[in-house]
C-alpha cells in the first residue's frame, strides 16, 4: 500500500509538495522594504531570524522608495524615517507605525575650503553672511525627505538660519551621489547619512561640521510602517515580523562586527568605512510618542507638512506588536 502510495504521488508531481523545503513555502510572507543607508542595512538580516512567517526582505535606494511602495500596496512593511511617518499622514496616507529600529546615521559636512570651525555654529553663519554679502548662493543639499534632511533643517532653525532665505537648498535624492556633488563643487555644505558621510569623509571630499541632532527630533531616524488593512489581515505575520526587527537589533548592538559586515554586504563599500559608520547608529527598536509629536510640530513650524498631524501621529502608532515581541508594556517601549 505504501509503495502504491508513493507511486501515486510520484505520477501526480507531489512529493515536492511533502518537502521541508515546500512546508517552509507553505508559510505566511511579508514582503518587507528598506533603504539602502547604515541604520538600514539590518533590515536584510531579518528573513534569518523570522519565525512562522517568510520575510521577503527587498531594499530601496531610499527611505521615500519604500514608502511608496507600502503606499502602493507593493509591500507589507517599510523601513522609513519619523520624517515619512509625519509626511505620509499630512498627505492622508493610511500608515501605521509598529516598531523603531535603529537611530542615529546623520552628519553635516562642509567643504575642505570653507573657514569653519567643527561644532562652531558662528564660524558657519559668518561664512554664509559672506556668501550672501558678495551676492553668492550658501548651497547646502540634503536627500529631500530623508531624515537627515528635516535633522538639518530643525538645527539651521534653531540656530537662526533660515533655509529659504540665507541658503540655497539642493535636492540629491539618492546619497551614493553626495560624494560626487562635494567633488565637483557644487554645494557647500551638506547633511548626509551615514556609510556615505564615513565614505566622503575617508575619501577627503569634505571635512565634518558636526553631528544635526540639537533639534526636536534629537537622533531619532528610523521607524517602520505598515497599513490598516495589513494590521487587520496579517497580525500574526507582523507580530512575527516585528520579533525578528527586535531580534536583529539585539545582534546587532552586541556584535558591531556583524552590524560592519551587513553595511559593507548591502551597500557595497569597504569594511574600512562601515566600520567608521557604526559608532553614529543606536539600535533601538522603541516608538518614542512625544517625540513623534515633536517631530510632527517642527514639521509643521518648517513648512515641510501643511497640516497638523499631531493627532493623526498617536492614534496610528501601534504598540502592540511591539509588545508582543519584547513582552513589555508601551509605557517602557517608549509610549
Amino acid at each position: 500500500m505504501k509503495r502504491l502510495l508513493l507511486g501515486i504521488c510520484l505520477a501526480l508531481g507531489l512529493t515536492s509538495a511533502m518537502s521541508p523545503g515546500a512546508l517552509a513555502q507553505s508559510e505566511p510572507v511579508i514582503k518587507l522594504g528598506y533603504a539602502k543607508c547604515a541604520h538600514c542595512t539590518p533590515m536584510s538580516l531579518t528573513p534569518q531570524y523570522a519565525k512562522g512567517v517568510q520575510i521577503d526582505a527587498v531594499s530601496f535606494n531610499t527611505g521615500t522608495d519604500a514608502l511608496t511602495a507600502l503606499i502602493s500596496k507593493n509591500l507589507d512593511v517599510a523601513q522609513v524615517t519619523y520624517l515619512h511617518y509625519a509626511i505620509a499622514l499630512d498627505k492622508g496616507f493610511d500608515v501605521v507605525a509598529i516598531s523603531g529600529q535603529v537611530n542615529g546615521g546623520s552628519a553635516m559636512l562642509v567643504g575642505n575650503d570653507l573657514p569653519v570651525t567643527p561644532n562652531d555654529w558662528a564660524s558657519l553663519k559668518k561664512v554664509i553672511a559672506d556668501y550672501k554679502a558678495a551676492g553668492k548662493p550658501f548651497r547646502v543639499a540634503a536627500s529631500r525627505g530623508n531624515a537627515q534632511d528635516i535633522h538639518m533643517r530643525g538645527a539651521f532653525a534653531k540656530q537662526g538660519i533660515d533655509i529659504n532665505k540665507d541658503v540655497q537648498f539642493v535636492n540629491i535624492p539618492n546619497p551614493s551621489d553626495h560624494l560626487q556633488a562635494l567633488r565637483r563643487g557644487e554645494i557647500e555644505l551638506i547633511c548626509t547619512v551615514e556609510p556615505f558621510a564615513t565614505q566622503i569623509l575617508q575619501q577627503k571630499a569634505a571635512k565634518m561640521f558636526g553631528l544635526p541632532y540639537d533639534q526636536a527630533a534629537g537622533k531619532l531616524t528610523n521607524l517602520i510602517l505598515t497599513r490598516s488593512d495589513v494590521v487587520k489581515d496579517k497580525p500574526k505575520e507582523l507580530e512575527a515580523t516585528v520579533k525578528a526587527i527586535v531580534k536583529v537589533d539585539e545582534f546587532v548592538a552586541a556584535d558591531k562586527g556583524a552590524l560592519i559586515d551587513v553595511i559593507s554586504k548591502v551597500t557595497g563599500l569597504d569594511k574600512a568605512i562601515a566600520t567608521g559608520a557604526v559608532d553614529n547608529l543606536d539600535p533601538d527598536p522603541k516608538m518614542y510618542r512625544a517625540s513623534a509629536l515633536a517631530i510632527a510640530n517642527m514639521m509643521r513650524d518648517l513648512k515641510y507638512i501643511n497640516s497638523d498631524v499631531s493627532a493623526a501621529v498617536e492614534k496610528n502608532m501601534n504598540y502592540t506588536f511591539l509588545e508582543a515581541a519584547t513582552g513589555k508594556p508601551k509605557t517602557e517601549l517608549g509610549y
